[in-house]
């Protein structure tokens, strides 16, 4: 059975922009803690919603706002720099007031979409081909809503919606089940490294710079006109594009790899796991760690950590220092943060008892929450394979049993 195929604006969805007039929140007016969480583009994710880092706005504030608030059910998609993210406002989100930045848009479902439905087909590969075939704007990707309603999707019978919402809901569950796990050993990670090193801060340890927690490596592109070095199943070489599309904490590969010839004929340089890598430009502040043998482009200024100060230190001092370190980027066109400035960027150097106290904490973290990445990667792949087969009819869920 085929099924109809819609623009968006033909479905009666309410599609809704965010507050962008003159009470749009100022930097200093987010917060750790609030009434309304305020989404960026950090929260909203190639895996839906991740609340690992979060930022509010007062009650105050909240009620100077017009557009952008999320009612249960409304779903959210990327539309600048990142663009087309989709997350779901279900009722398991753990936050009762949301607002969206000015880089999203709300869609709101009319009665006969289901939002399950729909949420599945935009987060599809094959809504997300049309994106990249309609997005405008070179140094940072847009979607305009004007663009987004003209795009398709297949809108069979809602009962039809609703089973196929159902069987690909089920997948959902356990990487949701997953990623709260993980976010729980995320907190309690962090909770002990501010335990340890901010509230507990021992004068006597030496205040270094980020040289002395680890070597501090830059990347490179090899030549995009040799496709030679280029492939598929050769070295890992990590874009910023790949963290923002992969927010997992670890990363393996991304969109694509360098063959030896690409890495011989560049300046990039392989660093090996449990590397942090942190991304300097466009946008600054990208994180993750090295599962695995790694190189990346000149978008990164990397930190192999040294043997005595261990991963999980620096991962956590860079997020940490995250709005330092950015205050110290430079640059006209767009700030960059250089290997000089990172290199000497201040950082607390704690004794070996301290740091092996925390890294024997970690580990069996870091572990777990690699396995659930995993898991997570191969439910994904199972989902967007069974998505195009039930949307175009070729498999027939009228007789499933759920």
């Amino acid at each position: 059975m085929k099924f109809d195929v819609v623009q968006l604006e033909s479905t009666g969805i309410d599609v809704i922009d965010g507050d962008r007039g003159k009470n749009y929140p100022h930097q200093n007016e987010l917060l750790s803690t609030g009434f309304c969480l305020f989404l960026s583009a950090k929260n909203v994710t190639k895996s839906g919603f991740s609340f690992s880092e979060t930022q509010f706005i007062s009650q105050r504030k909240d009620a100077l706002l017009n557009n952008g608030r999320l009612c249960r059910g409304d779903i959210v998609i990327t539309t600048r720099g990142t663009v087309g993210n989709v997350a779901l406002y279900s009722p398991q989100v753990p936050y009762e007031n949301i607002r969206i930045n000015s880089g999203m848009l709300i869609i709101r479902c009319a009665n006969n979409i289901s939002n399950q439905y729909l949420y599945q087909v935009l987060r599809s590969e094959w809504f997300q081909k049309q994106i990249m075939a309609v997005q405008s704007g070179s140094a940072q990707p847009q979607l305009p809503k004007s663009h987004f309603l003209k795009m398709n999707i297949p809108l069979p019978p809602l009962p039809i919606q609703e089973k196929i919402a159902s069987i690909l809901q089920l997948i959902d569950d356990k990487i949701t089940t997953n990623n709260s796990i993980n976010d729980n050993l995320e907190q309690q990670a962090q909770a002990l490294f501010q335990e340890l090193f901010i509230t507990n801060t021992d004068p006597s340890w030496e205040t270094g710079t980020i040289s002395n927690l680890g070597t501090v490596i830059g990347g490179s592109t090899p030549s995009k006109a040799r496709p030679e070095y280029y492939t598929k199943n050769g070295i890992a070489w990590i874009t910023p594009k790949d963290l923002s599309i992969n927010r997992s904490k670890f990363i393996t590969h991304g969109e694509s790899d360098i063959t030896e010839l690409g890495l011989k004929n560049s300046s990039a340089t392989v660093m090996p796991e449990g590397t942090v890598l942190f991304s300097s430009r466009a946008p600054i502040g990208y994180i993750a760690i090295a599962a695995g043998n790694i190189t990346t482009n000149q978008g990164f200024k990397s930190v192999v950590p040294n043997a005595e100060i261990g991963t999980a230190y620096v991962y956590y001092y860079l997020k940490q220092n995250l709005s330092m370190i950015e205050r110290l980027a430079s640059g006209s066109t767009f700030k960059e943060v250089s290997g000089g400035t990172m290199k000497s960027v201040p950082a607390i150097v704690p004794d070996s008892k301290t740091i092996q106290e925390f890294n024997n904490f970690c580990l069996p973290i870091f572990e777990q929450q690699k396995v659930l990445e995993t898991q997570n990667r191969t439910l994904a792949g199972l989902r967007d394979s069974l998505l195009p087969k039930l949307m175009s009819g070729e498999l027939d869920v009228s007789a499933v049993e759920l």
